[in-house]
């Protein structure tokens, strides 16, 4: 599937409600504080998260099951609308149905990544939309190593993040190669990543986490290192 917007009748419908529900409840004073804790990525409604997903509910309700058109129709089209929080309900809408996603959704996957691209939405779509198609059809790993090459640093932190669900399954090769490819990445959303899946993978193996930063410290960054091993 390519990343342009697919025409979805039930994106219609889910769209025309969205759109009315979430700007009847707006809050501008939250909208305000919420735009400069994420350091004005986007503007914001101001809706809560507990409220937000109460008018998700009520948006949603009666509405079939979707396929992955329909997915694909209502999560670019949200990525249209400036408000964060229609982002948040895309993202919301795919953890929810990612089992109806073929391995064709990662070019849409990937355009949601590198549009508005902040760790409020990428994160997410890595370890619950992209860490799911990788799940589901392991062929995609070739896909993650070209990601983790990638100088767009938001899909290089997909790459990263994308196994955190995956335990006992991780593809521990992958994971500790993809660590130190991007061992040396200025970036502190980079480098915070690396700690972070690795510290996610000791929850499964810690011996092999706590191995790998013994033999690989010298070429971690320190802020990797202490993410790595803060619950070793």
């Amino acid at each position: 599937m390519s990343a342009t917007v697919p025409h979805s009748e039930l994106a219609d419908t889910v769209m025309e409600r969205l759109t009315v529900t979430y700007a009847a409840s707006a809050d501008p004073v939250r909208a305000a504080r919420a735009q400069a804790y994420m350091k004005d990525i986007a503007p914001f409604l101001g809706l809560p998260s507990p409220v937000r997903r109460e008018l998700s509910r009520t948006v949603l309700a009666g509405l079939p099951r979707p396929d992955e058109a329909d997915c694909a129709a209502v999560a670019l089209r949200c990525w249209e609308l400036p408000e964060r929080e229609y982002a948040y309900f895309a993202v919301d809408y795919l953890r929810r149905h990612v089992k109806c996603l073929s391995s064709g959704f990662l070019p849409v996957a990937r355009r949601l990544v590198t549009t508005v691209s902040w760790w409020d939405t990428v994160d997410a779509l890595a370890a619950h939309v992209v860490g799911g198609l990788v799940a589901a059809d392991p062929r995609l790993r070739t896909e993650m190593d070209a990601w983790i090459e990638d100088e767009d640093l938001w899909v290089a932190r997909t790459a990263l993040l994308h196994q955190l669900r995956h335990k006992d399954t991780t593809d521990t090769g992958r994971l500790f190669a993809y660590c130190l490819r991007q061992a040396g990445h200025p970036d502190f959303f980079i480098r915070k990543a690396i700690g972070w899946c690795l510290r996610e993978y000791a929850k499964t193996d810690p011996a092999a986490v706590r191995d790998f930063v013994e033999r690989e410290k010298g070429h971690l960054a320190p802020l990797s290192v202490r993410e790595a091993l803060k619950n070793l």
